[in-house]
């Protein structure tokens, strides 16, 4: 996305969300929609702080939420509390790394309907929503012979 069009999206998603338009925030979403490395808050802070050098990892934290707020980034939590951010809001799904932690992008979307009937009709619970993650090994951690632990 060319900084324009992710300024212009970004204006009008912060103005419908009562938020102003700022540098900082604007300088971290075009970060976020320019990388595909999911980065923490301290990666995105490193990365800004080249441009913004006065910027506070504060701010960086405080801007993160607000994208995450207003629908132009997700944000992905784990169990060990960490986070990471992701400026994709199409439908796609994650893979992580369980030796270097790298999260990259699966396109699409699974179809998740007669899955959701079918709990509905048992269950009576309603989804609003979920995320799929697949975690295993990335090409530069699978262990050596090629050969990892079989799903059971």
């Amino acid at each position: 996305m060319n900084p324009e069009s992710s300024d212009l999206r970004l204006r009008a998603a912060l103005h419908a969300g009562g938020q102003r338009f700022t540098e900082q925030r604007a300088t971290i979403y075009r970060y976020l929609v320019g990388t595909d490395v999911h980065p923490t808050a301290d990666e995105v802070f490193s990365a800004v702080r080249r441009s913004l050098p006065g910027i506070s990892l504060a701010t960086v934290y405080k801007a993160l939420e607000t994208l995450v707020g207003c629908g132009l980034a997700v944000k992905l939590t784990y169990a060990d509390d960490s986070a990471r951010y992701d400026g994709r809001t199409d439908p796609h799904h994650h893979a992580r790394c369980v030796v270097c932690d790298s999260v990259v992008d699966i396109p699409g979307e699974i179809a998740v309907s007669e899955l959701e009937g079918a709990r509905r009709r048992a269950t009576g619970f309603t989804v609003t929503g979920y995320r799929l993650e697949f975690s295993g090994y990335c090409a530069s951690c699978v262990p050596q012979g090629g050969t990892t632990p079989a799903l059971a």
